[in-house]
């Protein structure tokens, strides 16, 4: 286990790569047809969806790239653990890794194990949003959601990537499940909020009865 705070892999920089490659990949084929179909509907080119396409474009991708890759090489070691069903064992392991490198318990915050259970959290934070956002889903669609693709993440990797890759390389997670689903609960809450402080409020009932009066006594005189 490397118990270094901030500092990447070159298995994950690598994925974090090809997770940008894939994305420019997918939005050049995706673009030009999208300024069509705007130019068509609308006269013009909006901005607002083209950026939108990419954010979502850019997110599946990232997050496909940092789940699945990179696939085990030749000669790469195998899991001793393929399963993990214990909810909340990422608390144990970090009393675990703070043991193991002698490390007060004051210092669980820098632990890989704590960084790792943030970093799936956050991972599912823009599926939440957008589903608020873009979708305009409620929460309890929203957590189904986080549930359904962090579920379908865990079986995939459970069945190595459905049989395409040699052998299981990543570990079918509960406590993923749990991360990823509060993740996108978080998301919803984060794009709830934004839309409540961008909504222009509605004048009240009887601010527009005043209002139509002023005008019509304005134009009598």
């Amino acid at each position: 286990m490397i118990h270094n705070v901030g500092v990447m892999t070159n298995a994950q920089v690598t994925a974090l790569q090809y997770g940008l490659i894939g994305f420019f990949a997918l939005w050049a084929t995706l673009l030009i047809p999208q300024l069509i179909i705007l130019h068509a509907r609308h006269g013009q080119v909006r901005l607002r969806p083209v950026l939108t396409m990419a954010a979502v474009l850019l997110y599946g991708s990232m997050t496909l790239a940092v789940t699945f890759l990179p696939l085990p090489g030749p000669g790469a070691k195998r899991l001793s653990q393929t399963v993990q069903l214990n909810p909340f064992q990422w608390v144990a392991d970090i009393h675990t890794e703070l043991l193991k490198h002698g490390l007060p318990a004051a210092d669980w915050f820098t632990t890989q194990t704590f960084q790792q259970a943030t970093m799936n959290v956050l991972l599912f934070v823009p599926l939440g949003f957008f589903a608020r956002t873009l979708w305009k889903r409620g929460l309890i669609g929203t957590t189904l959601l986080g549930l359904a693709a962090s579920l379908l993440i865990e079986i995939t990797q459970l069945t190595a990537n459905f049989g395409t890759a040699p052998y299981v390389y990543r570990i079918f997670d509960v406590d993923d499940l749990l991360n990823n689903t509060g993740g996108a609960m978080l998301g919803w809450i984060a794009g709830a909020l934004l839309l409540s402080l961008v909504r222009k409020p509605v004048p009240s009932p009887v601010e527009q009865p005043l209002r139509r009066e002023r005008i019509d006594f304005a134009q009598a005189r």
